[in-house]
């Protein structure tokens, strides 16, 4: 492993869809980026798999269950926090709810949304520009609905 490397954050992201909307969150004031809407997800702590991050931060964040499928993505911040982006379901009768110290609000928004909210991550605008390519390994038929 390079210092660089090793100096590099990273992070995991969940995109979760029902029919064609995403799961998207307005982080709290209580966090680092605070109001920014954005895809819930956050740090892997050392020791930690992308996948066990991904359910710690959805439980953390939103109180739920979250089952990776798959990495269909990744991507670096400018602040050089390497992301990776993964598709995860909920169960059907899964409802969010939000914890105060971590997430203000969810909302169920199509990509058109998404792109409309103040306050949007880069990072969520890059997946979605990446998205709209075709570029992130999409779900088959069914799999994430």
């Amino acid at each position: 492993m390079g210092l660089e490397t090793e100096a590099r954050s990273c992070g995991v992201v969940a995109v979760i869809l029902r029919g064609e909307q995403f799961l998207v969150i307005r982080r709290s004031q209580h966090v680092r980026a605070p109001g920014m809407h954005c895809f819930p997800g956050g740090a892997i702590e050392p020791g930690e798999t992308e996948e066990n991050a991904l359910r710690r931060e959805l439980m953390e964040e939103l109180a739920v269950e979250a089952q990776p499928v798959r990495r269909i993505w990744e991507s670096v911040t400018p602040w050089n926090v390497a992301l990776a982006w993964w598709l995860a379901e909920l169960p059907v009768d899964a409802e969010p709810q939000p914890n105060p110290l971590e997430v203000e609000a969810f909302h169920w928004l199509s990509a058109g949304e998404i792109r409309a909210l103040p306050n949007l991550l880069a990072s969520n605008e890059e997946f979605l520009d990446a998205w709209e390519r075709g570029q992130p390994d999409r779900p088959t038929s069914g799999s994430a609905d």
